[in-house]
């Protein structure tokens, strides 16, 4: 009886070792992707961050553009003014 009892209380201690190491594989692996979430929630906001500074570059860029649109609608509009006053003159 003694070697079973002995068996016994040896399954007993490796059940309990077994259900430590578990225990705190658990918490490693709890604390680990807590940490790999911040850092990845710090990834995002710098990513947020540089596409909103991306974006302001680029409405920037935008308004420079349509009011260099106008500017050149406003100068081919009187480049063809001036067209047709010279071909009407010419035609008189």
């Amino acid at each position: 009886m003694k070697a079973g009892a002995g068996q016994g209380g040896r399954l007993e201690a490796a059940t309990q070792r077994l259900e430590r190491a578990v225990t705190m594989l658990e918490q490693r692996l709890t604390k680990r992707l807590a940490e790999a979430g911040a850092e990845a929630g710090d990834l995002f906001d710098q990513d947020r961050t540089k596409l909103a500074s991306d974006l302001d570059v680029a409405r920037a860029r935008e308004r420079q553009l349509e009011e260099a649109a106008v500017q050149a609608s406003a100068a081919l509009a009187n480049a063809i003014s001036e067209l047709k006053t010279q071909l009407e003159s010419e035609i008189r």
